[in-house]
């Protein structure tokens, strides 16, 4: 059978429950009692604001099982469990009633100690269910330090029981148990990764994280890892800059209880390591994890103080206020959006250009181990969640935790060497980087040449898309060569990273071309072999080169007109009729010279209220996407008129997801609402007014159900209705 044949092996169950598929069963049934359905989260959680490793522990409890007539039991007793005890914070008042008069009651909140110095005690407060100093006895607090930081989630036994005094809180903690797995299961973890693939067990993760593994491609899913390198390798710092909606955020705040997530503007000195009044250390000394959400904005300010011992724990794994000079393992996350797309990153700034002033510093970036490239990823769709089985979160997350204790960073180097020119930062961030994928692929350590290459590869891009963008902000950076070689072949391999091949003459823009890079027209060699995982997607292209050969100089000559600039040269002024009932007419044809080369673009169409005509607006969409310069963003904005009651919702749905679609492609859509346009045009920046009898709505009504009907791809095969168009240019 061919490799990209499969056979239907789904197993349908009754009414709306999702069929079982081969790695379905084979989880469940090596992994019984640790995996949970991943759709049923969103079935318990109603309006209930916990994180998902709460409900999965709780899921984890009570449906291990896929009969199910079972699972529905156990569905319903979580959701029970949930209404009776979760604490909404409408609903506090309500439950102190019910703990006041059954004496006794369970809740589930987020429970936060701290000590109180005068009676020499340590008190608790329940964060939705607000109520506070709650004696909490010290064996506890030993044994959940968190509790002392940010708080942690917990089920509570709390008991009423009131003396008479009014000083007195009437609240006693009988019971707490922390929502996370207390014991490390890792031999019977390696045991059983031994009985999957690569490839089985990838998808196996994306799972257990949430997601539909075959709607993503396999560099897609490397990338989703990389995202949680953090929580399996110690003093790891990654940054992730990308549009919005990309789930930047998701696995930092739903993943583990051994992460937490906090505003990039909210952090400081004392909070994040230690505080000096107190002595008592920050979150670094508690979380593996801590990650720094809506870091980018360039006017956002940043305390330099705390930029500077950032930089040296980022660095040395340690951090002083003044006083004892501190160590800690917490890796660290940096996520943020972008404002604008690649090419034009690349063509203006660089990729760190959303970066508050005092983090855009070389000093800083310098420590960062991996930038993933948030704009590889989609927009996040319904559609990508998985109704599959993976891993309750706890248990994997506890897993990855005590899994920080390995090292597999020199595992690649009996079968390759890095490049000599990294300096050491370089190759520490290659390291880190293969370490954590080898433990989260292949966790006992063992893997094959060809198993490991596409990690590597992966790992030299990651730094190497830092090192990059350093040498464009700070001009004494100097550059190294990021290749590797294997061993008993003397010829280097480069890495490139994507932006890189897909925009030479941008990325290396003032410098001359690096030695190995090429273009998007450039023959490329073969790329190393693939492994079961389908992990070669981790790099860019990669080919044997000579790093030290020098690039050629480019014999002068009179440029060649670019596509763009010959299409704008065909544009004249004049006017066009077209007769109901043919067709050969795009948006190409009729727009692509007109738009060509325009950087702003007014559209007045009073009638893109239904669907089909939102459909219309992106074709054009396309179009101007097609006839402009990729390096320079395209401001379109739109005057349309307002659609009934009936179908605002959807009209303002469709426009909103048009801007989402094609914002990160650099088309940066706007609209207004308009109860007096009635004339339809389009207007360019440079100077071209075109006149639109029907608007956009030229074509004939077609089978827009058919995934298959290529009309729908192909303009010029539609029939059209009649209508006129005028082209002026202004001042003609």
């Amino acid at each position: 059978m061919a490799d990209n044949e499969q056979t239907d092996t789904t197993v349908t169950g009754p009414d709306d429950v999702p069929a079982m598929n081969d790695l379905d069963r084979k989880v469940t049934g090596e992994f019984s009692g640790y995996t949970v359905r991943k759709d049923l989260v969103g079935k318990v959680k109603g309006n209930a604001l916990v994180p998902s490793y709460v409900l999965e522990y709780l899921l984890g409890k009570y449906v291990t099982t896929t009969d199910w007539e079972s699972v529905r039991a156990g569905v319903e007793r979580v959701r029970a469990i949930l209404a009776d005890n979760y604490v909404h914070r409408e609903e506090a008042n309500l439950i102190q009633s019910k703990i006041r008069e059954k004496g006794r009651y369970q809740v589930i909140d987020k429970v936060q100690v701290t000590l109180n110095e005068k009676l020499d005690q340590y008190e608790a407060t329940f964060e939705n269910l607000g109520i506070s100093r709650v004696v909490v006895d010290s064996a506890t607090v030993k044994k959940n330090p968190k509790l002392l930081v940010t708080g942690i989630w917990c089920m509570c036994t709390l008991v009423y029981a009131y003396s008479g005094d009014p000083k007195d809180v009437p609240w006693r903690l009988h019971r707490l148990m922390p929502v996370q797995m207390s014991h490390d299961d890792r031999e019977n973890y390696l045991a059983m990764r031994s009985r999957f693939t690569a490839g089985e067990w990838v998808d196996l993760l994306m799972q257990s994280v949430g997601f539909e593994p075959a709607l993503f491609f396999e560099r897609a899913k490397l990338l989703h890892l990389v995202r949680m390198i953090p929580f399996v390798e110690r003093n790891y710092n990654l940054i992730e800059l990308g549009p919005k909606g990309t789930g930047k955020s998701h696995i930092y705040s739903e993943f583990s209880p051994h992460g937490m997530l906090i505003s990039g503007g909210e952090v400081t000195a004392a909070k994040l390591f230690v505080n000096n009044s107190s002595g008592q250390i920050g979150l670094v000394g508690y979380w593996d994890t801590v990650a720094f959400d809506e870091f980018a904005g360039k006017t956002k300010k940043a305390d330099r103080a705390l930029v500077d011992i950032m930089k040296n724990y980022m660095a040395n794994k340690s951090f002083s206020r003044g006083r004892n000079t501190m160590q800690a393992e917490a890796s660290m996350a940096f996520i943020g959006n972008t404002s604008h797309n690649v090419p034009y990153m690349l063509k203006n700034t660089d990729l760190f250009e959303e970066l508050p002033k005092q983090y855009h510093d070389p000093a800083f970036l310098d420590r960062i181990h991996y930038y993933v490239p948030g704009w590889e990823f989609e927009q996040i769709r319904s559609e990508m969640f998985t109704s599959g089985y993976g891993f309750v979160v706890d248990y994997l997350a506890e897993i990855l935790h005590n899994l920080r204790d390995v090292d597999y960073a020199s595992k690649y180097e009996k079968y390759f060497a890095l490049s000599p020119t990294l300096s050491t930062r370089d190759k520490d961030g290659v390291r880190k980087t293969f370490s954590g994928l080898m433990k989260l692929i292949y966790p006992s350590g063992e893997a094959t040449m060809e198993e490991m290459e596409p990690l590597l590869r992966c790992a030299i891009e990651g730094r190497k898309r830092v090192k990059d963008q350093l040498c464009r902000i700070d001009s004494t950076m100097t550059e190294v060569d990021f290749s590797y070689t294997r061993a008993g072949s003397p010829d280097p391999i480069a890495v490139h990273t994507v932006e890189e091949d897909d925009y030479p003459d941008l990325y290396w823009r003032g410098r001359s071309v690096s030695a190995g890079s090429v273009g998007n027209d450039a023959v490329k060699q073969p790329a190393p072999p693939v492994p079961a995982a389908g992990s070669s997607s981790g790099s860019g292209s990669s080919q044997p080169t000579k790093p030290s050969e020098p690039a050629k100089p480019m014999e002068s000559a009179k440029p060649a007109l670019s596509r763009i600039e010959r299409a704008a040269a065909a544009a004249k002024a004049g006017h066009l009729d077209f007769s109901e009932g043919r067709s050969g007419v795009s948006y190409n044809r009729l727009f692509g010279a007109y738009v060509a080369g325009a950087k702003r673009i007014t559209l007045q169409d009073p009638y893109i209220r239904y669907s089909y005509q939102a459909r219309n607006l992106a074709e054009f969409l396309e179009t101007v996407y097609d006839y402009t310069n990729r390096a320079d963003e395209v401001q379109v904005h739109l005057i349309v008129g307002q659609a009934d009651d009936q179908l605002i919702d959807q009209q303002i749905d469709n426009l909103d997801q048009l801007k989402t679609t094609f914002g990160p492609m650099g088309i940066i859509l706007t609209y207004e609402f308009s109860t007096t346009a009635h004339d339809r045009f389009i207007v360019t920046d440079t100077g071209w007014r075109i006149s639109l009898g029907r608007g956009l709505d030229i074509y004939q009504r077609y089978d827009d159900k058919n995934w298959l009907n290529p009309q729908l791809r192909r303009q010029n095969l539609r029939q059209i209705k009649e209508f006129s168009v005028d082209y002026r240019h202004v001042g003609e």
